[in-house]
């Protein structure tokens, strides 16, 4: 999820765990462990793209580094706050870790929680940005701030925020399915055979949702409001797999296929080969659109390895996919 989210949540979960003892204390250094999970992006600076990505949301995202270091920074912490006692600060670091990877599950990109074990958890059903997860939530945030660290009300507030939030990702949960069953649905009434369908949210909401679908030699991607009014409609990607020749036993392209669990594409122009990460769609809802949120342009150096590099992104897609989301979100 989006920085200020896993704040809002690490924020929360360290209120509820020590709030009571150390008051607006327990929120800041919990809205700090919120964020450490997440400095695993600074691997881009320091490595290629493929380590990168597979690094990302790894080791920092996964229970042994909640087990490792919550006992760290709970000892460093308690060295010089006023309150000293280790084990409460600990227990405040290590849920405030945990949490953060739990929540990110929930997203495409998913978390390897169960790091170093090869298992990436992503159950898609909600978007790395949600506002209506997360406004309630700060809100609710903001009212316990406010009160006193031994006050009811304060603790009212609290929870309240964690349990609407949990109670809205559960809900998601149900919409992804009554989603999976549409689109499903209409694989099985345009009588097209497939072998695996994987759904997600849209950008910045739970009420149209997006599906890859793989067939034998193409992906289908479809939408589906829970407004529409008429049937979903695939458009067709051939998988051109076959274009990689030689290149798909490059270490390189095995590690970004596994990373993408097999949901890509390869396109050539001009003699160079592109990758594209089928599991974010694209940067446009229009019929055939080739603007994948991540593209790769795939490069052989001088010792014959690949070299992936993402394409950059056009903020005018970015601006003009907000205005189609928001008419196609109304209903086809």
């Amino acid at each position: 999820m989006d920085s200020l989210t896993q704040i809002v949540l690490g924020a929360a979960v360290g209120e509820a765990v020590l709030g009571k003892k150390v008051g607006n204390k327990a929120m800041l250094y919990g809205a700090i462990a919120g964020t450490i999970p997440d400095f695993d992006v600074f691997a881009s600076h320091l490595t290629d793209t493929v380590s990168a990505l597979a690094i990302h949301r790894g080791l920092t995202h996964s229970i042994v580094f909640s087990v490792l270091f919550a006992p760290l920074f709970g000892w460093l912490v308690s060295r010089y706050e006023t309150h000293k006692n280790f084990k409460d600060w600990s227990w405040l670091f290590f849920w405030s870790f945990v949490t953060h990877p739990i929540l990110d599950a929930h997203t495409t990109w998913g978390t390897q929680l169960f790091w170093p074990f090869d298992l990436r958890l992503a159950f898609k059903n909600i978007f790395v940005i949600d506002p209506l997860y997360t406004i309630p939530f700060l809100v609710f945030l903001i009212l316990a701030m406010r009160q006193k660290r031994t006050t009811i009300k304060r603790r009212f507030y609290n929870n309240m925020g964690l349990i609407m939030s949990t109670t809205y990702l559960a809900i998601t949960l149900l919409l992804k399915w009554v989603a999976y069953t549409k689109f499903e649905a209409a694989l099985d009434t345009q009588n097209i055979a497939y072998l695996d369908v994987d759904t997600r949210p849209s950008p910045l909401n739970t009420i149209l949702w997006s599906a890859n679908v793989q067939t034998e030699n193409a992906y289908l991607l479809g939408n589906y409001s829970f407004f529409d009014s008429q049937p979903i409609t695939f458009d067709s990607y051939p998988k051109n797999h076959e274009l990689l020749g030689d290149l798909i036993e490059d270490e390189s392209v095995k590690r970004m296929i596994a990373i993408t669990e097999g949901w890509y594409t390869i396109n050539k122009k001009e003699d160079t080969l592109y990758f594209n990460d089928l599991r974010f769609g694209l940067l446009s809802l229009e019929p055939k659109a080739e603007n994948f949120v991540f593209k790769f342009r795939l490069d052989v150096d001088a010792s014959g390895h690949v070299i992936f590099t993402e394409e950059p992104k056009d903020n005018r897609d970015a601006k003009k996919l907000l205005t189609e989301l928001w008419q196609r979100l109304k209903g086809n």
